[in-house]
């Protein structure tokens, strides 16, 4: 199986083809979506972090918005900085250059710019100097064995063990047939069933690890002293009729699919290998989508029962709903129908294949619901206090 996707200058492969703009401090949102709304093509982040953090935390934002800035889903980078910030803009831009010498680059300093008018100015003519350049890439056959599919479930209902994620666990299985990865994330809706993927680990040493950052992820909750339900499941999950978080983690599982598990790696970490990826991520749906993403991803596939609109700013994300009466009533935001499997119309194996191709057709240039609205949403996981 192939698609037609971009190849770039390291090997590496791209399904889009976007100018970045990344601002690297919450104070500098306002200009980095000025200069991309201002700019055909250009997509932005916004992110509330990128000053008064230290250690491990700042470690962590800073490689996020340089693994956006370096994800080869991504033509250019334009990166936007206040001036007096912790994780400087200049150290952002030098990291993306490094790890990407063939990529256009371009900093903007509001301060050195005389403030936010003359910086949004600058911002906007290197854009859209790069809007000019991508536009001239053509998409070449590449075979899917080179894709990275991240997998979500948000707003889960009664039917999303049954119909949505059995059916991404029968395209996900595709795709690691197909020679491809598959990233299998949200560590709080796997507690409870992390024996049944512990049990299907290459090695102890994977197995191992599977219960270590359960037990993380259960002791953190434990320290806050606060009880989980309420937050895992959610409101929504409890009124769509699931019961308890076991009940949620052994039909979130099944986006999974059957293959091996081949390594569990931490958030936001490069996806290095084949096959099966477990990431150690949060349950919130943004943080988790833009952990993935950080990490390689090319594209989402999110499976709802209650409904979603979120996105992201550089990988697109395929909304399928678990029941058809939510495709239906979100027509605008679902691209795919699995609620055909409790209807009885279609099994879990045929809607599967018709996410599988969607994927390969997405791949190729199709625009996800998300992408034509333009939801962008993005959220760096936070795992230390605001100095």
């Amino acid at each position: 199986m192939k698609f037609n996707g971009y190849r770039r200058p390291d090997g590496k492969v791209g399904i889009r083809n976007h100018v970045l703009v990344i601002p690297s401090v919450v104070c500098a949102n306002r200009v980095a979506r000025g200069i991309a709304q201002q700019v055909a093509g250009a997509t932005w982040v916004e992110h509330q972090h990128g000053c008064t953090q230290l250690g491990a935390d700042a470690e962590l934002t800073f490689r996020v918005l340089v693994s956006h800035g370096t994800h080869p889903n991504v033509y250019g980078v334009v990166v936007v900085g206040l001036g007096c910030e912790t994780i400087r803009a200049q150290d952002i831009a030098a990291a993306i250059k490094k790890q990407c010498p063939y990529k256009p680059v371009h900093l903007v300093i509001i301060q050195d710019e005389g403030g936010s008018v003359k910086a949004t100015a600058a911002g906007v003519s290197a854009a859209r100097a790069m809007i000019s350049e991508a536009s001239c890439l053509e998409r070449e056959l590449i075979d899917a064995a080179e894709l990275i599919l991240g997998t979500e479930c948000g707003g889960s209902d009664a039917c999303s063990g049954i119909s949505g994620n059995p059916a991404l666990g029968y395209a996900s299985d595709l795709l690691i047939n197909a020679g491809g990865t598959v990233v299998l994330a949200e560590t709080t809706e796997i507690i409870g069933a992390e024996h049944i993927i512990a049990s299907r680990a290459v090695n102890p040493q994977v197995a191992k690890k599977c219960y270590e950052v359960i037990k993380r992820c259960e002791d953190l909750a434990k320290k806050m002293g606060v009880d989980m339900r309420g937050g895992q499941p959610t409101p929504g999950n409890i009124e769509g009729g699931l019961s308890s978080i076991e009940e949620k983690s052994l039909g979130c599982i099944y986006k999974a699919g059957s293959k091996p598990l081949q390594e569990v790696i931490g958030y936001a970490e490069p996806i290095t290998k084949k096959g099966l990826i477990w990431m150690d991520t949060p349950g919130q749906d943004i943080e988790q989508i833009t952990g993935m993403v950080a990490g390689g991803c090319h594209l989402v596939v999110f499976t709802t029962g209650r409904g979603t609109c979120c996105g992201s700013p550089i990988a697109p994300t395929i909304k399928v709903s678990t029941n058809t009466q939510l495709f239906e009533r979100m027509s605008d935001n679902i691209d795919l129908d699995a609620g055909t499997i409790i209807l009885g119309s279609e099994t879990v194996q045929e809607v599967g294949q018709r996410i599988f191709l969607e994927m390969l057709k997405v791949a190729s240039g199709k625009l996800t619901k998300a992408e034509v609205l333009g939801f962008n949403d993005f959220a760096i996981n936070r795992i230390g206090p605001t100095m």
